[in-house]
Formats: structure tokens, sequence, C-alpha cells
């Protein structure tokens, strides 16, 4: 299956057919899933490299996140998003055919470029299995067709190939993954138990290219890769999250975020900071302030979000920016959700320090995913 945006002029009849088959396993979760057990998030427990840049397919949902600002020969800037979601829906799980849907997996590709008017996109979902789509273990290996994101020691491959563009970068890490939360254990609310494996891997150096409008254009840049694996989602009350991940200029980098109750406020919040000698530390719900500053309100869908922010974390104070407003991200025929990704800038005293992503979940209706 594979879905795009109004700008790659999706054929009506592949919009009802992944909306047939998200309908189908919809119903079999509801009749085929018994008592499926999955596991917990334990503090305590030691992320160990690269086994745990690998899959872990006995959770509900794991997720790898690449995202990050490219620019070409000309300095033009661009936005790019490379995400693969892994979820084991708990459906037919005991059942030896190959086709049971055992695993799905999502995948999600997005540009922005400031000169356009919207946010380009493309998604794909399969289910796991016949050389189509994988998540393999020991490092991480996930593709659905010809998209993929493969790693080799502290390198990483994403290559797409999307209807409105196509991109084709490496990723080269310089730092140690950054450990989120506790030793890599993030804390999602007051309940420890709501809480996910999580690291990441800001300030990668980037080298490739990117197609779109029918001609190829070498880039360079950097990015963000985030890693993250669960059993609960999103804690009981929280209806989404706001999140960044900033890679500044002077080779720092943060990750701040907030899960929102149905009020707006902060149900919880956390983070993490590293430093340009590479000492990090992690935030507390009291270091983390989301301040909207300005709103855009979507013209397809009427959900409004705060596109601009002022972020306090720690004695970190920025005011975020995006490259455009409309990155607005449409993921109903696939996992389910309508979102907000996008490319923004970071400013501190009148300033551009860094650039980063924001992402804004739960604006419409609630997250359910």
């Amino acid at each position: 299956m594979d879905a795009f945006n109004d700008d790659a002029r999706a054929p009506v009849v592949n919009l009802v057919r992944r909306r047939m088959v998200a309908f189908a396993l919809a119903s079999a979760a509801t009749s085929a899933r018994a008592n499926v057990t999955y596991p917990q998030v334990q503090p305590g427990t030691p992320l160990l490299f690269p086994a745990d840049d690998g899959a872990h397919p006995a959770f509900r949902t794991e997720w790898w996140y690449v995202t990050g600002w490219l620019r070409d020969a000309q300095a033009h800037e661009l936005g790019f998003q490379v995400t693969f979601f892994r979820i084991r829906p708990g459906i037919a799980e005991t059942s030896t055919s190959r086709f049971a849907p055992k695993q799905l997996l999502f995948a999600h590709a997005a540009l922005a470029n400031p000169e356009w008017v919207r946010l380009r996109y493309d998604q794909r979902a399969a289910r796991e299995g016949f050389g189509l789509a994988a998540a393999s273990t020991g490092a991480t290996d996930v593709l659905i067709g010809d998209w993929s994101l493969v790693q080799q020691a502290d390198r990483f491959a994403a290559n797409v190939r999307a209807r409105a563009f196509g991109m084709d970068l490496t990723l080269d890490a310089r730092a140690p993954p950054l450990l989120q939360g506790e030793r890599g254990v993030s804390r999602k609310g007051p309940d420890p138990a709501d809480a996910s494996y999580y690291y990441s891997r800001p300030q990668l150096a980037v080298e490739g290219s990117v197609t779109f409008d029918e001609k190829t254009r070498d880039v360079s840049g950097v990015a963000w890769l985030d890693h993250e694996w669960s059993s609960r989602l999103i804690p009981q009350g929280g209806v989404g999250w706001d999140w960044i991940g900033i890679n500044f200029d002077d080779g720092s980098a943060l990750m701040a975020f907030r899960i929102r109750d149905a009020n707006g406020g902060a149900l919880w919040a956390g983070g993490a900071y590293r430093d340009r000698q590479d000492v990090s530390r992690a935030l507390v719900p009291g270091d983390v302030d989301f301040i909207a500053q300005r709103r855009w309100r979507s013209p397809r869908t009427a959900i409004e979000y705060p596109v601009s922010f002022r972020v306090r974390a720690g004695d970190i104070d920025v005011t975020l920016e995006p490259l455009l407003d409309d990155q607005e991200l449409d993921a109903r025929a696939g996992v389910g959700t309508v979102y907000w990704e996008g490319a923004t800038r970071a400013s501190s005293r009148g300033r551009v320090a860094g650039r980063g992503y924001l992402e804004l979940t739960g604006y419409g209706e609630p997250l359910r995913i």
C-alpha cells in the first residue's frame, strides 16, 4: 500500500483500497487478538549497541525517526523527514501462515521547501514478510519496498523513492547515542509504567542527493535520528505531544517534549541536552515549558496548530519559527492520525542559533495509533 499527498495526485482507488485494508485489519484485531502480552519497559535495563539499534519485535510500537536540514549548491535550504514505524498488532499470533499480519510496517517521508506552498509527503504501509517489508534485529535495517534505512557501524543510509521526490542520503554519527530519560528509559507520565526505551543521535552529518521537479540536487546538512520503542504509547489523560529536536550551530543538541492533557496543559514533560563538549544532562518536567507564539489553521483539515513556540528547557530559552507554515501530514490512511511535522529554526536573542524539527500531535483529535 502507498499513499501520496495532493501534490502527487493520488488515485482515488488507492485511497479506497487503503481504507478497506485498514478496516479489515481493525476488524481482525477485534476478533483475533487473544490475550497478547506485550513486554513493559523496565527501569535500569541498559541499552546495548549496536543490538538496540535494531528492531524489538516483542514490543507493541517502535519507530526510527530521521529529520534534518539540507542545503544544495546554491545554498537553498530544505527540510526532510524519513520515518519507519513497526507495530505488533497482536493479530493471529498463533497462525503459521506467512500471510498473518504479526508485524506491520509504516513509513513516512517528506520534503519541506520554502518555495512551495505546502509540504510534499508520501507514505507506505505493509505487513512484514516476503522480502517486501522488514525490520531486522541487531542493527538498524528497515525497509518497505524501495524505501529503506540501513546502518553500517556509525553510518546510516536513507533511500526513498516517492511519487513527487526522491532521497539518497548518508548520515554519519559524530558522537555516541544520546540516552534519553534515565539512561535510556524515558518517562512519559506520572505512572512509571508510562515509559519508553529511547535514544537519539543528534548532529548527524548528511551528504547525498534529493530529486524533485525532475532535477537531482547534491545536498549536505545536519540531521537527527530518534529510535524509540514501547508497549504504552501515551499515558491515560494524554491527548498528544509537542516535541522538538534541535541541532545547534555550536555543536550542542536539545530534545524536549511535553505530553498535553485535554485542556492543553502539560501532563508530563522531559528531554535531554548535550553540550558541545558532549556532556549531557536529563531534563525533568519542571525544566520544560512550551509557550505558543503563533498559530496556523490547515485549509484541508481545519486543525489549528501552534507552529511557533518559545521553548524553555533548563537554562536554554529559544524561539522556534517554521521553514513554512503548512507542514501538515495526513496519515489517516496509514497510522491513523493527522499531525504537523515541520522544519524549524531556533533563535536566541534575535539570532538563529540552530535548526531542527517540531512535531505536533493530537491537535485535531486525541492521538490514537
